[in-house]
């Protein structure tokens, strides 16, 4: 199971063709990026801010950046099922896929529109490439606003995502315009900072976090080919060792209703205090679209104590299936990704939080693992096979306890136009998606 999500996580990278992330480049190999305002592999960052200052925004060019002449620039409407259905078709036959073929990402148009309107979005941000002749869509680069509080600063920025190029188009070189035009863009709306995502190593990661894998339906995943039984092992013993409970074990478990939306905002802030890489809840609203559950593409629980009523927890996965090609049996991997979490358990423990002599606060450690627990039970309740997750925020405190198992994937953090030292995964708080 766990070489074939590598294979798929790998793939998510903003080097145009590269599927792994193997070794680092000097900067004279990273022709792109050493025109770019990022650091170099090799710098020692010790303070905080922009690598180049902002420009006034009526100085920034109006005009798109310069495409081969066989294409032209696009904007996507989400709410135009065409454009959503045309997005849709590319990223899925295009963007994430595994080594040997076999799983292929299958972001859905439900998910896609998730994913690129939250408050603030912008048409201008969601950027095409189409082929002139023929207006077919062949290249895709989006971007979303973010607060992002990087230490003790809190900058809006915008968050890059989905930059995709059609396979037989890779050597067209058109992700470093894309890159550009998307910065363009960002630059005519006043930001001048960006935050991505890649599974290769670029000039350069503030932080790796790895990924763990905890699987939900195990004979599945072996008939998918995507998993293995382990040496001297049973199909039957590794279903049980997998096995979930039939009910959650916190009393006030709940799905997350639109009522509870002010008291998750104040809940989810604190506890991303905790860590030096975050973002920040602004407004309702943003609670309200990222967390609050979404119709087959995000689901989040909420523990209310049942004497006072309080909101004391939250939890929360987002849907991510994968075709299977050319499988008999089954035709789609149901994977679910852990999201984001809180709990005010940490006011009992914020004294001892910030002793590295001392041990994980073991009050944190039982209350997460109850509720990642909990919300495993959820998971496999609603027929998904696999739950992945990432080595950061307080998820060392449960991985091991409730049977993730660590990958060989990585996923690596990078900001653009913003020098910051270097973030530890456990005090990252950013959950890409």
């Amino acid at each position: 199971m766990r070489a074939k999500l590598e294979a798929l996580m790998r793939s998510m990278n903003l080097q145009e063709g590269s599927s792994s992330g193997k070794g680092k480049k000097d900067m004279k190999d990273h022709k792109f990026w050493s025109t770019q305002p990022v650091p170099k592999h090799d710098e020692q960052i010790t303070t905080m801010g922009p690598i180049e200052p902002s420009i006034p925004v009526d100085q920034v060019s109006k005009v798109p950046a310069p495409l081969p002449k066989e294409f032209e620039w696009c904007e996507l409407d989400m709410n135009v099922e065409k454009d959503a259905k045309e997005l849709y078709d590319l990223l899925t036959l295009n963007y994430i896929e595994d080594d040997d073929e076999q799983f292929r990402f299958d972001y859905s148009i439900s998910f896609l529109k998730w994913a690129l309107q939250p408050p603030n979005w912008r048409k201008e941000w969601l950027v095409g490439v189409r082929v002139a002749s023929n207006k077919k869509l062949v290249a895709f680069i989006s971007a979303i606003p973010i607060q992002l509080r990087t230490f003790d600063q809190s900058t809006l920025m915008t968050d890059i995502n989905f930059l995709n190029v059609h396979k037989k188009l890779r050597s067209k070189r058109l992700a470093p315009v894309m890159i550009r035009e998307i910065t363009r863009r960002s630059h005519i709306n006043g930001i001048f900072q960006a935050v991505y995502t890649a599974g290769a190593i670029l000039p350069k990661p503030i932080s790796t976090c790895q990924y763990f894998h905890r699987s939900l339906n195990p004979k599945k995943l072996v008939e998918c080919g995507f998993s293995r039984i382990p040496h001297k092992w049973t199909l039957a013993r590794m279903i049980k060792h997998f096995k979930v409970p039939e009910k959650t074990s916190i009393p006030g478990f709940r799905e997350m209703q639109q009522k509870d939306v002010p008291e998750v905002r104040v809940l989810v802030n604190k506890y991303m205090e905790r860590f030096d890489f975050a973002p920040v809840f602004e407004t309702d609203q943003d609670v309200e679209h990222w967390i609050l559950p979404h119709k087959e593409v995000v689901w989040s629980y909420v523990v209310e104590d049942p004497k006072t009523n309080k909101i004391t927890d939250m939890i929360s996965f987002y849907s991510l299936p994968s075709s299977v090609i050319g499988n008999p049996k089954h035709k789609t991997l149901n994977a679910a990704y852990l999201y984001y979490y809180a709990t005010d358990v940490i006011n009992a423990t914020d004294n001892s939080k910030d002793d590295d002599d001392q041990e994980p606060p073991k009050l944190l450690g039982k209350r997460l693992n109850d509720l990642v627990g909990d919300v495993l039970v959820m998971a496999k309740r609603l027929n998904f096979d696999v739950m992945n997750g990432l080595q950061l925020m307080d998820n060392g405190l449960f991985l091991q306890q409730q049977k993730f198992g660590a990958g060989d994937g990585y996923l690596n953090y990078y900001l653009y136009n913003w020098r910051c030292p270097d973030v530890d995964d456990s005090k990252v708080g950013l959950v890409m998606l």
